[in-house]
């Protein structure tokens, strides 16, 4: 008895997939039927445009066509319009998978013009409460919706899942699908199971759509979403009408962003930084320089996070300070700029991010700031992950520094990582092609390194090729006896910087390529075997060098008045000598930089310039005000208000909270879990508010990881040096100690001597 209730189950539920299939296979069998219909005319039906851009149409065809399909597309090239116009031709409802809430919004939206009733487009996700979710649900049983969007966590919800399987499903679009990729910039571990559901929901074509993916994301998504045949469509990643440009990032960052959209007036811009608490501080900054600009990220309200969106959209914000949360999706086409703030963590999301820039076809500037230091950071906060994530990550992170450091073409360098050749010499749209460093004969040198890849088997990563270059006795190297070879050393007289410039050009020339599965490990092509036996010129520009320290050759200080800024310099040194303390303890120069540009001539204006808080500027001030003052008088000067960058006057909302922290003796590294903050970041926050004046005491502290030799070793040190610079600290001590008690002790001696 129980055999054969067990059967007839069994028979049901073969019996209802047939009847899915069938259906399935009848609608597709209409659809090929009726895939002459004149899609232009729906074109202009719907959304109004004469013409499909691209590959627009044959992709659409594909769909109708019941065929599974890839679509890379870069930012702007109309990926929506892939999957939105078959979903309102189609029987059914198409479900669109999609990773943000807001993108949801704005696409349902929009879909919503194009018909007279809302109901043909709906959302699912967390924010709908449970009578909307009640409507959404009876619109699509009726019949009305054509498009539903769900998250991936949505659609993994068994409620979800029982639901849909009572609708008939026209495809599934899976927009952003380099999500599902553990390579892609914006992993997402939800997008893995995406297929399992798809196969209990039902059977139908399966879209997906991304903007940025080289050839090992691309494999990931096929292969995840079990369409390994889907056809594909790849757009050209060329976009003429970006400029970009790669800076070095100095203390004076947050200037230099001033003037750039001081200079590029009521034009909208976004700015991406890494971390919530930079969004929220350089917001305002801006806004304390009259630049109407509004934080984003994803630890703010979801009202608060619609409210700014929507100004942004509507133009009643010219500029969005943002955590990556923000932009994906957003159908903006005149944003004018991107800066980042910090270097991205991959180049599919730089990609992507500068890819929001002239979606219109106008102009687009794309502008980063790169130290390496921020790399280092970066490689930092992936401790503690597995060691694969962490292997990826590291890779990830290396392509973005080739880019960031090179001196070739940035649009070459872009294209080619994304498996697209570009064979002009010169964009005429980015830095290092308006501005051109010389070339220099590199023939024998990269013979060299192709022979340094051959002799190890082709079986190692660009760090490991240098150090056999160079000579250099790793572990690794050790290990696998490549000091053994006649090759090692032979590159000794170069330095790395050099040789990492060498093998990235030579990717770029065809010389050789990183394997696709065993991501990063060199491999000769063809033209390198060749070029070993017959080498010919090879022209390379060294990469271009971002030190933290870096220092423009041309531009001197960044003071406008030079002769001013070398009197206040001799005002800070005779000052000094009186107190019987370093200069750099009284103003640090980037302070006297600025007082030199903007011309502060109160106690209150002077209180504006970086560095210079209520403490010091009573302290200090009034011989630094006077001295401006006559200079101005003296010379005739009319003061550039236009000109001046104000700071916030308390940048972090934790000052406050801190102080009186540590005034309770608080734990430091309590202190900073409390916060919200890693102990650099702390250490950031200590070292503003003494360099601005306000007298702190972490002696309670310091004697618990030091000892008082150890502390007055450091404090002297900073008593007898010219400077302050942290690096060079870390040279001079660095041996016997660590960079966190250099910067302990230093943040004790500006608070005691200084303060």
């Amino acid at each position: 008895m129980f055999r054969g209730l067990f059967l007839l189950k069994i028979g049901q539920k073969i019996c209802n997939y047939g009847e899915k299939v069938y259906n399935f296979v009848s609608a597709t069998q209409r659809l090929r039927m009726e895939n002459n219909i004149d899609l232009t005319v729906q074109l202009k039906h719907y959304f109004g445009f004469d013409t499909f851009k691209g590959d627009q149409e044959a992709i659409i065809r594909n769909l109708l066509a019941g065929r599974d399909t890839f679509v890379l597309m870069p930012t702007g090239g109309g990926k929506s319009l892939c999957y939105q116009l078959p979903a309102l031709l189609m029987d059914g409802t198409a479900i669109v998978i999609s990773p943000l809430i807001a993108l949801m919004k704005n696409q349902v939206d929009a879909i919503r013009q194009v018909s007279a009733d809302d109901g043909i487009a709906h959302f699912m996700n967390s924010s709908l409460n449970r009578s909307a979710l009640d409507q959404v649900k009876s619109d699509v049983l009726a019949g009305h919706t054509k498009l539903l969007y769900v998250a991936p966590e949505s659609l993994t919800k068994e409620e979800n899942v029982d639901f849909l399987k009572q609708v008939k499903i026209s495809f599934y679009a899976v927009d952003e699908a380099h999500c599902i990729s553990e390579w892609g910039h914006d992993f997402r571990p939800e997008y893995r199971r995406i297929r399992p559901i798809v196969n209990e929901i039902g059977v139908a074509p399966v879209i997906a759509l991304t903007a940025t993916a080289t050839d090992k994301v691309r494999d990931d998504i096929k292969k995840n979403l079990g369409m390994p045949d889907a056809d594909e469509f790849k757009s050209s990643f060329n976009r003429p009408n970006l400029y970009y440009e790669v800076r070095p990032k100095t203390k004076d960052i947050d200037k230099d962003i001033v003037k750039f959209i001081k200079q590029n007036p009521h034009k909208s811009g976004i700015i991406y930084c890494l971390s919530r608490r930079k969004v929220e501080e350089l917001a305002e900054v801006l806004r304390a320089n009259d630049i109407n600009a509004r934080a984003y990220h994803a630890g703010m309200d979801t009202p608060t996070r619609t409210q700014t969106q929507d100004g942004f959209i509507m133009e009643e914000i010219d500029v969005i300070v943002a955590t990556i949360a923000f932009g994906m999706g957003i159908d903006k086409p005149d944003v004018r700029f991107v800066i980042h703030y910090d270097i991205p963590k991959s180049l599919e999301g730089y990609y992507q991010e500068t890819g929001r820039a002239g979606r219109d076809g106008g102009e687009g500037k794309c502008i980063t700031f790169y130290a390496y230091k921020d790399l280092q950071k970066l490689e930092k906060f992936m401790e503690g992950k597995p060691v694969a994530e962490q292997d990826i990550g590291r890779q990830l992170l290396q392509e973005t520094a080739s880019y960031a450091e090179t001196s070739v073409c940035r649009r070459r360098v872009l294209l080619h990582y994304f498996g697209e050749e570009f064979t002009e010499e010169n964009c005429h749209n980015c830095d290092n092609c308006l501005h051109p460093k010389a070339k220099v004969e590199a023939k024998e040198d990269l013979r060299l390194a192709l022979e340094v890849i051959k002799a190890i088997k082709e079986n190692f990563k660009v760090p490991h090729v240098i150090n056999v270059l160079t000579g250099n006795p790793t572990e690794e190297v050790i290990a696998h006896k490549h000091d053994d070879l006649e090759l090692f050393g032979a590159g000794d007289k170069k330095e790395d910087r050099y040789w990492n410039t060498i093998l990235r050009q030579a990717l770029l020339n065809g010389y050789i390529y990183k394997e696709v599965e065993n991501y990063g490990l060199l491999k000769l092509t063809p033209e390198g075997l060749v070029f070993i036996r017959k080498p010919e010129s090879f022209m390379i520009s060294e990469d271009n060098d971002f030190d933290s320290d870096y220092v423009d050759p041309e531009a001197g200080t960044s003071a406008l008045d030079e002769q001013l800024f070398m009197m206040l310099k001799d005002l800070r040194k005779k000052v000094a000598k009186e107190k019987q303390i370093p200069p750099y303890v009284i103003f640090q120069d980037q302070s006297l930089e600025a007082m030199a540009t903007v011309y502060p001539v109160t106690i209150e204006e002077l209180k504006n310039i970086p560095g210079v808080g209520e403490g010091k500027a009573k302290r200090y001030g009034q011989e630094f005000c006077h001295l401006i003052m006559k200079h101005c008088e003296e010379n005739e000067i009319e003061r550039p208000y236009d000109l001046r960058v104000r700071t916030v006057a308390n940048k972090s909302k934790n000052k406050v909270a801190i102080i009186q922290s540590i005034d309770r003796k608080v734990d430091l590294e309590v202190l900073a879990n409390s916060k919200g903050l890693d102990f650099e970041e702390l250490l950031d926050e200590l070292d503003a508010i003494v360099d601005s004046g306000t007298k702190l005491d972490i002696n309670y502290y310091l004697k618990t990881i030091m000892d008082a030799d150890q502390i007055e070793d450091i404090f002297e040190y900073y008593r007898e040096s010219e400077t302050d610079d942290l690096d060079e600290a870390i040279d001079e001590l660095g041996d016997e100690y660590t960079d966190d008690q250099i910067r302990l002790v230093r943040i004790k001696f500006i608070s005691e001597v200084g303060n």
